[in-house]
């Protein structure tokens, strides 16, 4: 019988949201006040979510070369195996399908149902039985049709910048606002540029997931270092002038003592449905992100149980024969989002991961070497730009955020890297039984 495959049905304009509705959740709607608060002025704080746009950038623009020239479903997981080691991907993928991308999604899963609460009251136990009930919609339209995800998608990414680019334009435009007349204040005693920086990259986090669809997207070696640089350039100036557009519209007493500068912004700028209008748009950028976690998810168990790496491998590895989406992977990644959101875990494991996972993020990035070395690019292939310096510039960044995490949390660094070696057991009794 031949083998059933992945559809190839994602376009470059549902990579593209993938890429953007990925990194903008609701970090935007709340991070401008810490950010602020950390560099200590208006102009620094731009300069820091500048910054933090550049880091990811070339970070981005580094494995974007790796996914050319491997242009495998499975994303990041696939390339460390390609480049260093078998056990290495592994871990990535373990920790990436058991813990790291269920736990992501639950976590979206039950901050939609949260913001929901602004429309309908309702208790805990009810905002876990939404989230449970959202993520069922999803997983079903993902299973029926790659396509039906990509849709879900592009109107969610084009309706969460709905907001965001009301506020950039009348926030920039009106006048008389109460913000500040200019971008010299220096009024703050900030922790420092560095921390500042350091809040921005959390922001940034999730262009690599559109890797993990290498192998449904349409001419993946060209498409993929397109939709990941223009992708984030194109969030690093929605950011900045997000960002601004706060600056003018409110005090910065106010920016950096409220939890929601977002929401606040729009109240002065729109009324009181201007708190309706943000927390609305925060719903449909949760959505999204909900949405594209779930959906780039799932490629890591499939690609693994292709292989026979994990147990129950053949039933994770099947492509549903009519459909030809990775139904029993999403499934999978389902059920362990669910049983995260009603034992209230997954901010603990996505903040016990996150040290782990830009170990992997940085190997990546030095991956670009490696594959230099390895074999010669094929003629019209993507090169990063300004080599060597832009992977050095990424690798740099990710290493900041190791040693500002591991001395900022240490035990729950050392917690993060016991919880990814204990796959090693799984990988020697999984290859056992392949040898066998």
């Amino acid at each position: 019988m031949e083998k059933t495959t992945l559809k190839k049905s994602v376009t470059i304009v549902e990579a593209m949201a993938i890429v953007v509705g990925m990194i903008i959740g609701s970090g935007i709607f709340l991070k401008p006040g810490i950010v602020l608060n950390h560099a200590g002025s208006p102009s620094l704080s731009i300069a820091a979510w500048v910054a933090g746009g550049i880091i990811t950038l070339a970070s981005a623009l580094s494995v974007a070369e790796i996914a050319s020239a491997i242009p495998k479903s499975g994303g990041l997981y696939t390339y460390l195996e390609d480049l260093y080691d078998e056990r290495a991907g592994f871990l990535l993928g373990w920790v990436q399908a058991v813990i790291s991308y269920p736990a992501s999604v639950a976590a979206q899963a039950i901050a939609f149902s949260i913001y929901a609460a602004y429309f309908i009251p309702i208790g805990d136990l009810h905002q876990k039985l939404l989230a449970t009930g959202v993520l069922l919609f999803i997983l079903i339209m993902n299973i029926l049709s790659t396509k039906c995800g990509g849709v879900i998608q592009t109107l969610a990414t084009v309706g969460k910048l709905i907001p965001i680019v009301a506020i950039i334009v009348f926030g920039l435009t009106a006048s008389n606002m109460p913000g500040f007349d200019g971008m010299s204040q220096n009024a703050l005693q900030g922790a420092g540029f560095g921390a500042a920086i350091l809040g921005t990259l959390w922001a940034y986090d999730g262009w690599i997931g559109v890797t993990n669809m290498a192998g449904e997207l349409k001419n993946p070696s060209k498409t993929l270092p397109k939709v990941i640089s223009i992708g984030v350039i194109f969030v690093i100036i929605v950011y900045a002038l997000f960002n601004l557009a706060i600056f003018r519209t409110l005090p910065l007493d106010q920016i950096v003592s409220s939890t929601t500068p977002g929401a606040d912004a729009a109240k002065v700028l729109f009324g009181n449905g201007g708190g309706t209008f943000i927390t609305a748009g925060i719903m449909v950028s949760v959505f999204g992100a909900l949405n594209g976690y779930l959906m780039t998810a799932a490629r890591v168990p499939q690609a693994m149980g292709e292989r026979g790496q994990l147990p129950f491998s053949k039933v994770l590895g099947q492509v549903h024969p009519k459909l030809r989406t990775p139904a029993n992977a999403l499934i999978f990644q389902s059920l362990l989002a669910v049983i995260y959101i009603f034992s209230g875990t997954f901010n603990t494991l996505t903040d016990l991961l996150v040290f782990v996972l830009w170990i992997f993020f940085i190997m990546g990035v030095l991956g670009v070497f490696i594959l230099r070395k390895k074999q010669k690019p094929k003629e019209g292939q993507y090169r990063v730009p300004l080599y060597p310096i832009t992977p050095i510039i990424g690798a740099v960044g990710g290493f900041y955020i190791l040693i500002s995490t591991l001395i900022d949390a240490p035990v729950r660094s050392l917690i993060g890297i016991g919880i990814t070696l204990l796959g090693l057991p799984v990988y020697y009794w999984m290859k056992k039984k392949r040898s066998v």
